[in-house]
This record gives structure tokens, C-alpha cells and sequence, in this order.
């Protein structure tokens, strides 16, 4: 039995998700508790128990704890995980309409099913595009073509989009399942700029909004020297809801950024939002944003040989999950460079 303590580093629902991910993954049984500690609505909210419940399902895990709320929690997995069809509702399990990431959701089973000897599809409803999670965009034009490199290959499709605080958006996933090591990957060395491009979102508000954001967005990129393809668009859903959702392609390397509008928020502010982030990244030199070196360690510990990547800034997110890999894996794991800038993390899967 793995223990982990659901407060170390950041204290969020990654430590979590990242548990669940290696304990399917490895069928070795984990113990949490004080889940959740570090956010101010502490323990399972409706996409945390989405996540148990979903990752329990692909290996028959026996769990207890598994409520809103709940602090504490022990998932025991009963089989490797099995490649199937599979449906997740975060707001059927909240009992009521909510916004809970469909992304975290899918990042929890994505690599124990694309892992699996076999094809699966997944249906997810909840919140597309919400704050503090990888929006369907970023995971379809960042996150999946780079783990593709390393052998990982899924499709993910919008089938309608779901802002906060309604939520009520869906997605449908294809995995296909990989058998063999993963490839190591080198990302230290972007290249040149090839293209820059996003779209400005609105659901069920003024066109004038998403094109005004896109405007701020387009003039502040060209004074960088970027040229961007950006294109408004208004969304039918649930609810009112606004983004900006910006990428970058290098040579070598795919970045993402976003920012949403919130009531009482100006649309231009929302479009400077995003465009200081890839700003601050471009300015850095490195390959790997903030978000995606987060994303990666996961599979960075599963391939084989020694992983590198360069990213713009180290977080105490990635530090977090580096710690809770850790405690499943034999790894070797080198970070150079302080929380809030540039570094390099070198990850090595070792014997053991």
C-alpha cells in the first residue's frame, strides 16, 4: 500500500490524479489522506470523485472514501486496466449541473488506457473549458501531438462546449493502446517560429465579444513580431462563458495559452492575459510551457531511456507530481532551475 499525503507541495487535486494514474497503472494499491488540503473547499469535489470513479472503473479497483468531501481515500485495484467503452458524467455524480474539468478527468485514465492491449473510447461531460485545467483545445493541439512522439495516440472531439460555471459540454475520446516501452523524448531546442495561431470563444454572449478579444490579441502579438492567425467564434451552451485559447508551433515544440472572461471583465483585458503568458514563454528561449512540463513527467517516467526537456518556467505543480511519482516508481529525476523560472528536468526510469 502506497501512502500518499493528499497536502504535500501545492496541496491540490493533482496529487491526487497523478495517484490514481500510477496506482491503475501499476495495480499497486494507494492510501490518501488529508485530500485536497491546500484549497480552500478542501477534499473531493464532483471532478475529483468523477476521476476515483472513472479510474476505478478501467481496473476494477475496490475504494473506499469515495464521497463528496471526503478527505481520505484507499483505491485498490482489482485487474490491469481493460480497454472498453466507458461514459463519465461529472455532473451526474455532482447530482446537479457542474463545471468539473472533463480534462483532468481524461488526463486520470488517459495513459492506463493508451497503455492497455487495446482500443478504447470515451465519452466525458462536464466543463470543456474552465479554469485551472488544460481546455479540450490545449489537450488537442498541444498535449496529444506531443505525446504522439513518444507513442501515445488518441483523438479527442468537441462534441459541444461547456464554460463555467454551467458546465454541460462533451467530448468523446479514442485511445489506442500501445504495446512496448515508450520513446524517451528530447525537447531542449525549439527552432524558429512556424505559425501562431487560436480563436476567441463565446457561448451564448455578444459576437462583438470574441472579436474584440481577438483584435487586442492580434495587435499585441504583431508588436512582438508575431503573426497570428486568430479567428472569432460564438458557441451555443448551458451557459454564458468566454476564452481565448492561443498557440504557438516551433521547429520543435507546440505551446498553448489561455485566459477566460469572467463577469466585469474587459475583453481586451482577457486577450492581454493570454498574450502576456506565450509573451513571458517566447521571451524564455525553452520548448516546453509551464503546463505541458507538467504534463509530461508522467510519460517521461514511463518510457524508457532518459527524458529531457527545457521548459519556460518550473512550477510547483511539476514538483508536486515529480514527488508523487516518486513514491510509485524507481526513477531517477533531475530538476535544474528555481519555481517561477526557466530549467531543464531530466527524468530516467531506473531498476527496481
Amino acid at each position: 500500500m502506497v501512502s500518499i499525503d493528499g497536502s504535500i507541495g501545492e496541496g491540490g487535486g493533482q496529487v491526487l490524479r497523478t495517484a490514481l494514474t500510477l496506482s491503475a497503472l501499476t495495480g499497486q494499491p494507494v492510501e490518501m489522506v488529508n485530500i485536497r488540503a491546500g484549497r480552500p473547499n478542501p477534499g473531493l469535489q464532483p471532478q475529483h470523485l468523477t476521476a476515483v470513479q472513472a479510474a476505478a472503473a478501467i481496473c476494477r479497483a475496490r475504494v473506499e472514501g469515495a464521497e463528496l468531501g471526503s478527505q481520505t481515500l484507499r483505491f485498490l485495484p482489482q485487474s490491469p486496466p481493460i480497454p472498453g467503452t466507458y461514459a463519465f458524467d461529472v455532473a451526474e455524480i455532482a447530482g446537479r449541473g457542474s463545471a468539473g474539468a472533463v480534462g483532468l478527468v481524461f488526463q486520470t485514465v488517459f495513459l492506463p488506457l493508451a497503455l492497455a492491449p487495446g482500443e478504447s473510447r470515451l465519452t466525458l461531460r462536464g466543463g470543456t473549458h474552465v479554469p485551472w485545467a488544460p481546455s479540450v483545445d490545449y489537450l488537442r493541439e498541444v498535449f496529444l501531438p506531443t505525446v504522439a512522439r513518444m507513442g501515445l495516440e488518441a483523438e479527442i472531439d468537441l462534441v459541444s462546449w461547456g464554460f463555467y460555471p454551467a458546465g454541460g459540454g462533451e467530448v468523446r475520446v479514442r485511445i489506442r493502446g500501445h504495446s512496448g516501452p515508450l520513446s524517451p523524448i528530447a525537447m531542449t531546442d525549439r527552432g524558429a517560429v512556424r505559425r501562431v495561431w487560436g480563436r476567441g470563444v463565446v457561448s451564448n454572449l455578444p459576437a462583438h465579444i470574441p472579436q474584440r478579444m481577438v483584435d487586442r490579441a492580434r495587435n499585441l502579438l504583431a508588436r512582438a513580431g508575431l503573426k497570428a492567425d486568430l479567428q472569432p467564434l460564438v458557441v451555443r451552451g448551458a451557459g454564458p462563458g468566454a476564452g481565448i485559447f492561443l498557440f504557438v508551433q516551433y521547429e520543435h515544440a507546440l505551446a498553448g495559452f489561455t485566459a477566460y472572461g469572467r463577469k466585469g471583465l474587459p475583453a481586451d483585458q482577457v486577450a492581454q492575459m493570454a498574450c502576456q503568458d506565450l509573451l513571458a514563454h517566447h521571451e524564455a528561449g525553452a520548448p516546453v510551457d509551464p503546463h505541458l512540463a507538467d504534463q509530461l513527467l508522467l510519460p517521461m517516467a514511463l518510457a524508457g531511456g532518459t527524458s529531457r526537456i527545457a521548459t519556460s518556467a518550473i512550477t510547483g505543480h511539476l514538483l508536486t507530481n515529480l514527488t508523487v511519482l516518486q513514491a510509485f516508481l524507481p526513477i531517477r529525476a533531475t530538476v535544474e532551475g528555481e519555481v517561477g523560472k526557466p530549467g531543464v528536468v531530466i527524468l530516467e526510469a531506473t531498476s527496481g
